[in-house]
């Protein structure tokens, strides 16, 4: 049974894989407006579905109240820059030096969840052995991941 956090960790690996490949693209490319579309709906989800099954059980506990807190703080700033970067222009110079900045960020928020979040949270709401967050969590992020496409058609038939 996988725990919540594994199951964050995997996201965030497979994040850092794409933040990397995206580093190296160029321009308005089809290679670039994949990985970025694969980020951008993968993040947005998992931070959603990360809000409601883990943040929510840390901030419910007085003794997780400061970390969660921080983290979803960090979640909405991060949130505008890649809303920021969504509507930028590709091709423009201005997008890689944005999107260096949020990768930055995004780094470092990921590495503040597994290296100071995370030994906290397995005090505060423990190490989830049965795996139950980890399956809300999964579950939540399907669901949220849904929610987006759902919208996105909606979209295209306007």
């Amino acid at each position: 049974m996988t725990t919540i956090y594994e199951e964050l960790k995997s996201d965030h690996d497979k994040h850092r894989d794409l933040l990397a490949q995206l580093e190296k693209t160029s321009g308005d490319s089809e290679e670039r407006r994949t990985l970025w579309k694969t980020f951008y709906y993968d993040v947005g989800a998992h931070a959603a579905a990360e809000e409601l099954t883990f943040y929510s059980g840390l901030i419910a506990k007085s003794d997780g109240q400061p970390e969660g807190r921080h983290s979803v703080a960090e979640h909405h700033e991060l949130d505008e820059m890649i809303q920021e970067l969504n509507d930028m222009d590709m091709s423009s110079p201005g997008w890689l030096t944005r999107f260096k900045t949020m990768k930055d960020r995004y780094e470092h928020h990921i590495e503040e969840e597994e290296e100071d979040i995370f030994p906290v949270a397995k005090d505060v709401i423990g190490a989830d052995k049965s795996g139950k967050i980890a399956a809300e969590f999964v579950r939540k992020k399907k669901h949220e991941r849904k929610l987006v496409d759902e919208k996105a058609e909606e979209a295209l038939e306007d």
